[in-house]
């Protein structure tokens, strides 16, 4: 655990649809603490090399190109952004392609490694604490972070979810999508989609947004008393 009590490290993972990235930008925000997304890190090395040509059907090819991009991850939950080589990725980083594509991208163990080292460096030196979402944060990244957090819903309301962030897109071809992909990121052999034994499951289905942020709140803030 970290040594004062203004300094926390909350692990928030799940599946997408589930609120995550909502939830721990409103979180950090709410506690004054530094916000990372990891899946932007995933995408960003995934748009690189589809935009650098490398074939994402060919492990041995995207193992090779991994350690190229230069990725940087801005923590500001009000407006977070990323880089790619010194470019703005922030909105590339979020189309059909690159979703279609960044699960095979994210199953390869060399990205996996170098995206893992950097997401923990970046954890180290966020002085106030951090929120830190993706889908094996507290299971490989930060197993040893203060709290760790399972976020879970059903699959239409992850599928409705999403289908309004696409503005209007097909609820039933993104609810397949969506479970394709679990099932992608939860089978992979090197750091699955998985919850950590220590984890405490929060199911949103039928919660709203402030209510899941505020739930997390207090679970962060009994932590830091429990000290």
């Amino acid at each position: 655990m970290s040594d004062t009590v203004e300094s926390v490290i909350v692990a928030i993972d799940g599946p997408s649809g589930t609120g995550k990235s909502s939830t721990s930008k409103a979180v950090a925000a709410a506690l004054g603490l530094s916000y990372l997304d990891t899946g932007a890190q995933y995408r960003a090395i995934t748009w690189w090399m589809i935009s650098n040509g490398v074939d994402v059907r060919d492990a041995a090819a995207i193992a090779t190109a991994s350690a190229k991009p230069a990725i940087v991850s801005g923590t500001d939950p009000a407006a977070p952004t990323i880089t790619v080589d010194g470019v703005d990725a922030t909105g590339p980083i979020r189309t059909q392609d690159v979703t279609a594509k960044v699960s095979a991208v994210s199953a390869v163990p060399e990205v996996r490694a170098r995206i893992t080292e950097l997401q923990r460096s970046i954890a180290a030196a966020a002085e106030k604490g951090i929120v830190v979402e993706g889908r094996d944060i507290g299971t490989t990244v930060l197993p040893d972070a203060d709290l760790k957090i399972f976020l879970t819903a059903s699959p239409e309301a992850r599928a409705a979810r999403r289908s309004g962030e696409l503005k209007g897109s097909d609820v039933v071809a993104t609810r397949d999508a969506l479970i394709k992909r679990d099932a992608a990121d939860s089978s992979r052999k090197t750091s699955p989609l998985a919850k950590a034994d220590d984890a405490v499951v929060v199911d949103t289905t039928d919660l709203s947004l402030q209510q899941v942020v505020e739930c997390v709140v207090t679970l962060v803030e009994e932590k830091r008393a429990a000290r």
